[in-house]
């Protein structure tokens, strides 16, 4: 899997896989990246020594999604045996799991990596990092592939599986605020910048799209004009 310069496009280095990896995300130090395999494993690497990797067996089945906790310092990944994995990257094997009974789309975690979320068939489950307890059971009318909460907690972004939509909804009911397209493939990720002023999309039409939570303010690359 290789890694690019942001701001350049060149690549920085590949990290050996022995299968496909399906998922990734950098830890505190930005120098460490945790990836997700079709093998069932989440490997640890030192971008400086990619040759060296510690892997955790996670799952019984293909990891789906894997994001690191900065708030609890572990790994949580998702996979296709339909179970969110807890995971202390010094230990073998998980130190806690929950079980979603519904295949997982996708994971999220807020900003500050308390609220977990996931995006299950028509359901957006959310849990509370600290006690791993479930604080969020929305029932949708359409399948969700992904599910993403804004640092403020007041809207949750999801993404339609089959009618590509992207909506914001209400993080307290539930309830559908807005409904935006422009994606011509199933949206597999979204996040929030850290003011939550801006949230990006990622979808299988090869394209990442960033859209305005409050639109028609001047914010980045939004400039209002004066006629």
């Amino acid at each position: 899997m290789p890694l690019w310069n942001a701001f350049t496009g060149q690549e920085l280095v590949t990290l050996p896989h022995n299968h496909i990896v399906k998922c990734a995300d950098f830890v505190d130090d930005d120098a460490t990246v945790v990836t997700g395999s079709q093998d069932k494993s989440v490997r640890i690497f030192d971008v400086t020594r990619p040759d060296q990797s510690s892997t955790v067996i996670a799952h019984s089945a293909p990891v789906r999604s894997v994001k690191w906790s900065r708030h609890r310092h572990v790994a949580v990944s998702a996979g296709d045996d339909r179970r969110i994995n807890i995971l202390d990257l010094r230990a073998p094997t998980a130190v806690k799991s929950l079980d979603v009974g519904d295949d997982i789309s996708n994971i999220s975690l807020t900003s500050d990596g308390r609220i977990l979320s996931c995006a299950s068939g028509k359901r957006i489950l959310m849990w509370d990092m600290d006690a791993f307890k479930m604080v969020k059971d929305f029932a949708m009318d359409y399948e969700v592939s992904v599910a993403a909460v804004n640092p403020q907690r007041t809207r949750i972004v999801t993404g339609g599986k089959s009618d590509l939509l992207i909506r914001n909804c209400d993080f307290g009911s539930g309830k559908e605020l807005e409904v935006h397209k422009g994606h011509h493939g199933p949206v597999h990720d979204a996040s929030f910048s850290p003011d939550g002023e801006v949230y990006a999309t990622g979808s299988e039409d090869g394209t990442v799209r960033l859209w305005q939570s409050n639109p028609g303010t001047a914010y980045g690359l939004w400039q209002l004009r004066k006629i």
